[in-house]
């Protein structure tokens, strides 16, 4: 036999480095495909984006949909008041929003001006290096940028994107409609090739996403409100002009964790600095911190619970995943859907199968079960309690199957 035989291609990918070999490029078809569907997800952002906001929504509803059920209403008729109520309650605040800035718009308008009149002064006694003429000049530019040509197609391609807005808006109630009907029917459609403990898993999952997630927007909500009430009183009191539209960004920026509060109240003060003077836009900015860090402090933990409460790390990193993929409604959608991910990772498996689990700490504390017939402790089978609990587990799975075939 010949010295310089190569080696089997069999032993060269199983030794050490083979597997590491076949591991990284396991890997990186992981990665391939990973992104090719957020690239698919991305070129189909019109029909993804409303499926998403309308399954947040839907969670956040059903509760209100069962409830009407159970007062003995036909599932359409619940779905419909349900829908129905929602667009209502949401055109009056559309309403009452144009209404406010019909009213003061041009007294907003002119304490604007006056405004920007009195920052030009201020920036001309200062020792910045910044003059009048460098003012004028932006100025200058900022009109002339809306009498372009530039301006126009920049308008035509707004007109475009709120046809698509539209769309998307007509779209979402569509999928809404059929979630809060069919929500149930839906899910139980994509479990059908899955039983036992398969299909007890896709339930799981089912009831942990629709809890968690609805938990989460309705106690965003309620935060994101309680935010609004409170510096929308202090701009009320405060005389600052557009309180009520500003009160309902400041309720909406509340759905974007960490930023969107901080970020509204700033452009409320900003509004209270150039309508009313810096005095009444400090008092205001007192008022956001205190709203805030009530709100952060005492009413989050009480509202949310520790359960949906994410690590501000991992707040910050979908927010940016999310703006970078969606824009603004990807960094509204962003934080619900990485903690409904987190809490399905947590309930994949169910809690009460042990038999997996070897860990010190559980073997130290199972009982050991002597085998059937011997009586040497010696012979004794440790992990007997986790055979009786993988013994539950499967009677368990028996009696789902049983009552999904009577189903």
């Amino acid at each position: 036999m010949s010295t310089d035989e190569r080696p089997p291609v069999r032993a060269l990918m199983t030794d050490r480095l083979g597997r590491v070999a076949i591991r990284c490029g396991q890997i990186l078809v992981i990665i391939v495909v990973a992104a090719l569907v957020v690239y698919a997800l991305i070129q189909l952002k019109l029909v993804v984006i409303p499926l998403l906001i309308a399954l947040i929504v839907a969670a956040a509803a059903s509760p209100l949909v069962n409830w009407l059920r159970r007062r003995g209403l036909n599932p359409l008729v619940a779905t419909w008041l349900t829908l129905i109520g929602g667009l209502v309650v949401l055109g009056t605040v559309v309403w009452l929003i144009v209404i406010a800035v019909r009213n003061q718009w041009d007294d907003l308008s002119r304490s604007i001006g006056e405004g920007i009149d009195e920052v030009q002064r201020f920036l001309a006694v200062t020792p910045l290096p910044v003059d009048r003429e460098q003012i004028e000049s932006i100025r200058a530019s900022v009109v002339d940028f809306l009498t372009s040509s530039q301006f126009g197609s920049s308008a035509l391609a707004g007109f475009s994107a709120a046809t698509q807005v539209v769309t998307g808006l007509l779209l979402g109630l569509v999928i809404l409609f059929y979630f809060l009907k069919d929500g149930e029917q839906i899910w139980n459609f994509f479990l059908r090739p899955f039983q036992g403990h398969r299909y007890a898993r896709g339930q799981r999952i089912g009831r942990t996403g629709v809890n968690v997630l609805g938990g989460y927007v309705r106690g965003t909500a309620i935060i994101a409100f309680v935010d609004a009430v409170g510096i929308g009183i202090g701009m009320a009191i405060l005389q600052v002009p557009l309180a009520l539209p500003l009160s309902v960004i400041v309720f909406l920026a509340g759905f974007i964790p960490l930023v969107g509060a901080t970020f509204a109240g700033i452009l409320a003060v900003l509004v209270a600095l150039v309508s009313n003077g810096p005095v009444t836009a400090l008092i205001l900015a007192g008022v956001v911190i205190l709203v805030q860090q009530l709100e952060g402090d005492l009413l989050q933990p009480i509202v949310l619970g520790r359960s949906l409460k994410l690590h501000p790390l991992v707040i910050l990193l979908a927010l940016t995943a999310g703006t970078i993929l969606g824009g603004i409604v990807g960094a509204v959608i962003a934080v619900p859907i990485c903690a409904v991910a987190w809490a399905i990772i947590k309930v994949w498996n169910d809690p009460a199968d042990l038999s997996g689990i070897t860990t010190p700490d559980l073997v130290d504390r199972t009982p050991a079960l002597p085998v059937a017939g011997a009586g040497d402790p010696a012979t004794a089978v440790p992990g007997g309690a986790s055979a009786a609990v993988e013994q539950r587990g499967a009677k368990a799975s028996r009696v789902e199957r049983r009552s999904r075939k009577r189903r």
